[in-house]
Parts: C-alpha cells; structure tokens; sequence
C-alpha cells in the first residue's frame, strides 16, 4: 500500500512538469534565444566573455559574429588550467567536476566541465523528465512501485587538485540526492565501484531479489549483465527474476543490434524501450512517445543549439545557423553553447530533424568516421595510429584497410573485424593483432574498458587480404579514382561482408 502512494504522489509532481515543457514546445525559438541571452549574460565578467565582448551581445548574430565556433582541442588549454584551480574562466560559478570521456585526437581522454548548474538544470532536470514522458504516455504505470536499476560506468570519481573527475554517470550518482537511493537499485556505494567483475557480482547480488520494475544504462554493458543474471539464477528470461519490468531507457549507442537480443531476453509484448541523448557534454534529446524512433530536443536544459549542414562542413571553420533555420531531413553538426562553459562547442556528432513543429531528431552519426556499436567510440584517428604502432613493433607495411563490428549473438561477445591489405606482412599475424589491440587499449579509454576481461568486447580480428583486393572492390562499385576511397572505419557489416565474398 505505501508503495502504491509513493507511486501516485511520484507520478502527479513529475505530470506537472509537462506545463513547463509546453512553454518550449509552443515558443522553441524564443525559449532558445532568451536563453543564449541569458549564458552570456551570466559570463560577461569572465575570461572568455571578457575576450569575445560578452557585454556588447545583443542577439544571436552578435554573438555569431564575436564567439568563434571550436574543438576540444582549442578549448583543453582552458579547461586545463580550470583543473588546476582557476576560475571565472569559462563560467561564473566554481566548476570542480569534470566528466572524463575519449575521443580526442591528441589525448587518451579529454575533460567535460560539468558546472553546479548543468548538473542541476540539465542532468538532473533531463532523468526527471525522462520519467515524466514515460508517465504521461503509460498513466497506468507501476513504475514506482519498485526499483529502477541503474549501470554507470565502472569509473570511480577521483580527486585531483581540488577537483574531481570521472564518468559523467559516476559524476551524477555522487551528486543525486539521499532519497534517489530508496527508488534505484544497485545502492550508491556498489553503483560507484570501479573494478568492473567485482561491481557485476555486486550489483546481481543486490537487485536479483528486488523488485526492479525499469533499467537504464548502456545497450552493451546492460546486456553482459543481464545475460550474467541469467547464468547466476538458472532463469529463461529476466521476467523470471523481476516479473514487474515495464521499460527501459537506453542510450549512448545505436540500439538496433541488440533489439532481437532484447526481445529474447524479455518476452513481453508491453515491455517499453525509451532512448535518451546524452553525453558529458549535455543532454540533448528523449523519446517522448511510445514505439517511437525519434527525440525529443529538450530547448530548455541551459544549452543553446546550433547546427552545421554537414555537405558545408569544415571543423572550426564553419558556417552554423541558429535552430530557427534548420529544414528536415538534412544532416547536420551539432554546435552547442552551454551553462557549463562550453561555447559554441563542435561535440562531433551528426543529427536530422525528423519534425520541426515540434523539433524532433535522430542520431545519424559521427563527424567523423567511427564504431560505437559497444561505446568504444573508436575513431579513425586511433585506427591510424594504433595501426601505426603495431605496424612498428612487427616491422610491416599496410596498403588498405577496413573496419567494421562483430555483433554479439545470443551469450557471444561483440568484437572488430579488420580486412587488412598489407605491403609487408608481418610473420606472425597474430602476434600483430595482438599488438593492435594492446595500442587501442593505450590510445582509447572507452574501447579500453569495453576490452576489459573481453567483458564487452572480444579481441579484434584480423583478416589478411589477398593482394589487389580493396581495388578489385573499388572497380566492381565504379569507384576507382577520383575522391573515391576506401571507408575505413564502419557501424554496419556493409562493407565487410562485401570484402570476405570477393
């Protein structure tokens, strides 16, 4: 019974919320410029706003014209110094937290400033109207009435010159309220530990007898663990160990080839699956209807969008246009400007509007090629580079190459198949891949962890192409010369395929 009303106390504070939401739905543009307003007005006296004359910003085109559009890698020497204990930077307000992520083409990992406010105004504000859309489209719901369980990154958060860093998910668990703990399952202490098969055993022994009636993590990562469940108690499925189950919110990889695995998983035709766009950067976008492929861009979260056709497309260079001037079915960068600190910031993926009244999208990728099938976001700049290393280490050549996934079947791990031509080849193949792998795992954090105990990811595997392959390939297309070439690095088995039938 007293679950029963905290359920429907939950479920009227988090419905009043949608009021607020149909003031952005009904006036986005003004939403959005008020608000770009309000960021410069907030960090007019610091550094950055010092240099770029925050003050003089009347408008959007003001701020155009005066804010240059930039990478990490132009704005890591701020968020450096940040680090070290300076402040009034990029922001007004003290940043002490810092959201450790890959993908840079210069570092190992680079830094996000996660400021009190987007952990207030944007993270924490984003969970709850995650919850809020899931419960005004099913008014029926139990959800409350048990656990959500959550699966963060296996990252610990770390303390180094009076700031703090680690996965943005172990940033927000440290910083969620006392009473989180009461409605999400595993309990803070386990969600936080960093060694990753003594957190998998940790987190089974705590929720296996609790009544978990929703998830929410990484498609991957949730699914090594649920399979792990069904090894532990001898179950079918996971409706036999928690028969509530009503939905699960996933994000941070395309979710597509895992569906099936899911649906083996968790036979049940009403089950819920509700996608979310984040990253260290922000949140950005929610399912906010059922059974539905597209997001909802969240305009009110202290981040100002901006975005770049991608047939335009030239890093910092680049022409953006504000949201108001954005057609369907065009893909385009996403530049975003945030209560972070983060101004006019390339994140580097790619989106199409499915739906401008109101503004709906889908993820369509990457700047850059890339995978992310697993989270490894591995790009080709690490391709290059860990191709290079191992390439030293057993003095061979390469002429071609390509990419793409292993997708995992049934309790099989997920993996990288590589069809690599080479000049020279190295004498033992496998001692090559070997070293492939070790150089990924130093230049890759993400693709790293997902190696780890071959718990996501399996080792790579290495075909050694016949001599003239990828150009008898090339000419079977009517691709040979010209700007044609080879695509590298892939999230589909296209190319692969292709390649192992000629």
């Amino acid at each position: 019974m007293a679950f029963q009303i905290i359920n429907s106390i939950i479920s009227w504070f988090l419905k009043k919320r949608k009021h607020q939401i149909e003031l952005f739905l009904k006036y986005p543009i003004d939403v959005q410029n008020e608000l770009l307003l309000d960021l410069v007005n907030t960090s007019k006296n610091t550094e950055i706003g010092k240099k770029n004359g925050f003050a003089s910003i009347k408008n959007y085109r003001d701020f155009a014209e005066k804010v240059p559009i930039q990478k990490y890698e132009t704005f890591e020497p701020l968020i450096e110094r940040c680090r070290m204990g300076e402040q009034n930077i990029f922001w007004s307000s003290d940043i002490k937290w810092f959201a450790k992520s890959s993908g840079t083409t210069n570092a190992k990992s680079k830094f996000i400033p996660v400021s009190d406010d987007a952990l207030e105004y944007c993270h924490m504000k984003a969970g709850k109207d995650m919850l809020c859309w899931y419960i005004n489209n099913n008014p029926k719901t139990q959800l409350f009435t048990g656990k959500g369980l959550r699966l963060g990154g296996s990252s610990d958060v770390y303390r180094d010159n009076n700031s703090y860093f680690g996965d943005l998910s172990a940033i927000i668990i440290e910083n969620m309220p006392f009473w989180a703990d009461f409605s999400s399952a595993p309990s803070q202490e386990v969600a936080l530990m960093g060694e990753w098969e003594t957190k998998m055993d940790a987190i089974i022994d705590e929720t296996i007898h609790e009544n978990i009636t929703s998830l929410a993590g990484v498609p991957s990562w949730m699914l090594v663990l649920l399979n792990r469940i069904l090894e532990r108690t001898g179950k079918d499925n996971i409706l036999e160990v928690w028969p509530n189950l009503e939905v699960y919110f996933h994000g941070g990889v395309n979710f597509n080839p895992y569906r099936e695995q899911y649906k083996k998983i968790i036979p049940k035709e009403t089950f819920k699956y509700y996608e979310i766009y984040n990253a260290s950067e922000g949140f950005f976008a929610i399912q906010d209807r059922n059974h539905s492929k597209e997001l909802l861009l969240m305009l009110d979260y202290g981040i100002f969008y901006e975005f770049i056709p991608m047939e335009n497309y030239d890093e910092e260079n680049s022409i953006a246009i504000p949201l108001s001037e954005v057609k369907k079915d065009v893909n385009y960068a996403i530049v975003i400007t945030t209560n972070g600190g983060l101004w006019r910031y390339l994140i580097g993926d790619t989106v199409k509007f499915t739906s401008i009244n109101p503004y709906r999208i889908k993820i369509t990728g990457r700047t850059k090629h890339h995978i992310n099938v697993f989270g490894e976001e591995l790009i080709i700049e690490n391709a290059e580079e860990a191709l290079k290393l191992a390439c030293e280490k057993t003095e061979a050549t390469i002429k071609d190459y390509t990419v793409g996934p292993i997708f995992m079947d049934g309790k099989e791990k997920g993996g990288h198949e590589w069809i690599i031509e080479f000049e020279k080849s190295p004498k033992n193949v496998s001692f090559f891949t070997e070293m492939l792998d070790n150089a990924l795992k130093a230049i890759n954090s993400d693709y790293e962890a997902k190696r780890y105990q071959n718990m996501t990811l399996a080792a790579p595997k290495v075909h050694v192409a016949n001599e003239g392959l990828f150009y008898s390939w090339l000419k079977k297309k009517g691709k040979l010369g010209g700007q044609h070439k080879v695509p590298r690095l892939s999230n589909s088995r296209e190319f692969i395929e292709e390649l192992l039938a000629l």
